[in-house]
């Protein structure tokens, strides 16, 4: 009996033992609290829960402005003649009064984006003279130009696209047909062939006839400021990578309404300058006594283009090719601005060559930020 309750006596206490040591070596398996780091040390990093993508905070969107600012110029000699051999020391370039470090220059002819923006409310003789000539206009392209064929008189008729097939163009240039009759409304066409200025006669003060008084109160119904708006819309993102010369090619008497027209010249020159389009004008019928007082010379000299002025065929022909090679063959000049005032939204440009007795046609400034 006694043997027996040491034997139940010594297995309760193997068992206590065996209970002990088993917990034990449990506690030890457990991982160390953790302990605070000492002074000097860096604390373990702890492991974070990645944030959704849709709460993440998402980059700035990072802008960069255009800050190169490209000036194409024309240079001519006493005689109207481009001048081919300048280089990049003859010019001096200045913003708004300040000298501009060139930064670019080429004197490589090239391709050409083209508006001809053609006038279809003239007088009948000369509607005829425009019509004979339109031909003549394929001659003055290279392969890679392309040309857009509009027309304007109180409304801008748009065409069918730009094309650089010459083909195309001349069937497009040869079922071209002007009106020949005024348009409705007041007519754009005097009674005589007596040229007015501001209502009065250009010629003579004598008593006006019941015919000179018709003539007074006879206005042109034309939106030229707005044919040129509708062009320039055409061209403006047509070039991003400004590989190109974009130039409207406006063949008119120059005659305008101001109250038919939507847009205001000052709107118009603005969304010229903003996207470097340069117009070029070829003044016919009426144009070539008041070239004074018209617009096409305005929007040329304004836009750093040109204009030329002829009654005959054969005059308006060879000008489409003195355009084309004239503003193909300009010097290109570029700068980055320094020293002027960034936050205006006009800048004056003057460009000057050292060589005596020459002519430069460029334009007389630019705007920045986005058209309005």
């Amino acid at each position: 009996m006694k043997s027996l309750r040491k034997s139940v006596l010594l297995s309760v206490v193997l068992l206590v033992v065996t209970t002990f040591f088993s917990l034990g070596a449990r506690t030890r398996q457990l991982p160390a609290p953790p302990r605070e780091p000492q002074q000097g040390t860096a604390a373990p990093a702890q492991p974070q829960t990645p944030t959704p993508v849709a709460q993440q905070q998402q980059p700035p969107t990072i802008r960069v402005p255009v800050t190169q600012v490209i000036v194409p110029v024309t240079v001519k000699d006493r005689s109207g003649n481009l001048v081919p051999d300048l280089n990049k020391g003859d010019f001096r370039i200045f913003e708004d009064n300040v000298e501009q470090k060139i930064a670019y220059f080429s004197a490589d002819p090239v391709p050409l984006s083209l508006v001809l923006l053609i006038d279809n409310d003239l007088k009948r003789s000369d509607a005829r003279e425009v019509m004979q000539s339109l031909d003549a206009m394929v001659a003055g392209l290279s392969a890679s130009d392309e040309v857009y064929v509009c027309r304007f008189d109180q409304y801008f008729h748009e065409g069918r696209g730009f094309t650089s097939d010459q083909d195309k163009l001349l069937t497009q240039l040869k079922r071209t047909r002007l009106d020949q009759e005024p348009s409705a409304g007041p007519s754009s066409s005097t009674i005589t062939d007596s040229p007015s200025i501001n209502g009065h006669s250009a010629t003579s003060d004598a008593p006006r006839t019941p015919e000179t008084t018709m003539i007074i109160k006879t206005q042109s119904t034309k939106a030229l400021d707005d044919a040129v708006y509708a062009a320039a819309q055409l061209l403006k993102d047509r070039d991003p990578e400004r590989r190109r010369r974009k130039i409207i090619l406006l063949v008119s008497d120059g005659m305008n309404n101001p109250k038919v027209n939507t847009n205001k010249y000052d709107t118009v020159i603005k969304e010229l300058l903003r996207y470097d389009i340069a117009v070029y004008g070829v003044g016919v019928g009426s144009a070539v006594i008041n070239r004074r007082f018209e617009r096409l010379a305005k929007y040329a000299h304004d836009s750093g283009g040109d204009v030329y002025y002829g009654l005959k065929r054969e005059d308006i022909e060879e000008f489409y090719s003195r355009v084309t090679e004239e503003a193909r063959n300009q010097y290109t000049l570029a700068y980055t601005p320094t020293g002027t005032d960034r936050s205006a939204d006009y800048h004056s440009i003057e460009v000057r060559v050292k060589r005596p007795g020459l002519t430069i046609l460029t334009r007389g400034g630019y705007y920045t930020g986005l058209a309005r």
